[in-house]
């Protein structure tokens, strides 16, 4: 999608936010009075609805300020730049964003009773989650940014909220409204300046390991290739369910240091994968690079696209130990890099989905190498039986 389509959305919204908005701001005054002559006439009838048309200010200005950030994200020069990701992937957008909605739809709420605590709470959640169904309405993210946006957001959005109550009930003096917006506009400055910054550099290592009971020269032989994955084969995974493609075959050119594995995944996801070490029924290393011109822009939101400006997988390893029972012990590590302004909170992400996705091929190999032991177990027999049989005839 072009970037004129994607911020058309954005820019709609945006505009018919402001109408909305002014129009609000006009009523005010008349809101004002309006309540005034509730609390002289009808209130136990008139003020639920004020109190609701008060809420209904505050939330719809902490909507029109996320999609302020969005449609910023989506500006020609941003979008030109690295696909507008970096604002979208800043702590000023996570975090510090959601933590001004939050304060506005309590702040920018005028109500006839002070709101509790609880909805301090879980008032401003509502801003956050208008934003994220227009995202996925408009095909803004998918549902892998989705997840990954949305814990932070409403923590931060929460704790915005309990700050503004906690300011309106022990500080009588109210923030003037130009003061409001300029402390609000911070996130946005702060976003922006996060764009030029080069993010901190994390390496992490992520490992797997499975018992399979098989002999050692039957597990290296489904590792050293990868035969196409049938959809049956694979066990469950979160991590393709929001998003992640599902792995399908690794060819190889050929055995020994220098070999080059392609290993291919659903919708167009292929990596290069480089042998560095190579021995027999021990181990395998593999540098790996995505091929990042050929994956299709629908596969991956860009935020998240592996070889892109926040997310790497750089190297990978096999590496087998032979049991006393017989059994064969696989490891599976690979080596990623984060580049974001909060590794810590990205690698609970990226370790998550990257054991997820590594636990499923090791599912697969262990399948594949026990029943190939079964059938040769089970050959064995009839052959140890029909040659017994002749030996009695004899």
């Amino acid at each position: 999608m072009n970037w004129h389509h994607r911020i058309f959305g954005p820019l709609f919204i945006l505009a018919l936010g402001v109408l909305l908005y002014l129009r609000e701001r006009k009523s005010r005054r008349l809101h004002a009075e309006a309540h005034a002559e509730a609390d002289a006439t009808a209130p136990a009838m008139l003020r639920p609805k004020l109190r609701n048309r008060g809420a209904a200010i505050g939330i719809g200005l902490a909507v029109f300020y996320l999609l302020l950030f969005r449609a910023l994200s989506l500006a020609p020069p941003f979008v030109w730049d690295n696909k507008g990701g970096p604002i979208l992937m800043s702590v000023g957008f996570l975090f510090l964003g959601p933590f001004a909605a939050g304060f506005m739809t309590v702040w920018e709420s005028p109500t006839d009773e002070p709101w509790s605590i609880k909805t301090w709470i879980f008032a401003p959640w509502i801003p956050i989650l208008v934003n994220v169904i227009l995202a996925l309405s408009f095909a803004w993210e998918g549902i892998i940014c989705v997840v990954f946006i949305v814990p932070p957001a409403i923590i931060s959005a929460s704790l915005g909220g309990i700050a503004a109550g906690l300011l309106a009930r022990y500080e009588q003096r109210r923030l003037s409204r130009r003061t409001l917006y300029s402390l609000a506009a911070l996130p946005l400055l702060l976003a922006v300046v996060e764009t030029k910054i080069n993010q901190p550099l994390q390496i992490r290592t992520v490992d797997t390991s499975v018992v399979i009971h098989a002999p050692l020269a039957t597990v290296w032989q489904n590792i050293e290739r990868v035969h196409a994955i049938a959809p049956s084969e694979l066990r469950a995974s979160w991590a393709n369910t929001i998003g992640f493609p599902r792995p399908v075959e690794a060819t190889l050119s050929h055995e020994g240091i220098g070999g080059i594995r392609n290993a291919s995944f659903e919708r167009g996801l292929n990596f290069t994968e480089t042998i560095t070490d190579w021995v027999p029924n021990q181990r395998i290393v593999f540098t790996i690079k995505a091929d990042t011109a050929a994956i299709p822009t629908t596969t991956l939101d860009e935020h998240v696209t592996v070889g892109g400006r926040f997310f790497d997988v750089l190297t990978g390893e096999y590496e087998l130990h032979t049991l006393p029972s017989g059994d064969t012990l696989l490891h599976l590590s690979s080596q990623e890099r984060l580049s974001t302004d909060f590794n810590t909170y990205a690698a609970m992400w990226s370790d998550a989905v990257m054991r997820d996705m590594q636990s499923n091929i090791l599912y697969v190999i262990r399948n594949r190498c026990e029943q190939q032991t079964t059938s040769v177990a089970k050959l064995a027999a009839a052959s140890s039986t029909a040659t017994s049989n002749q030996s009695q005839r004899r």
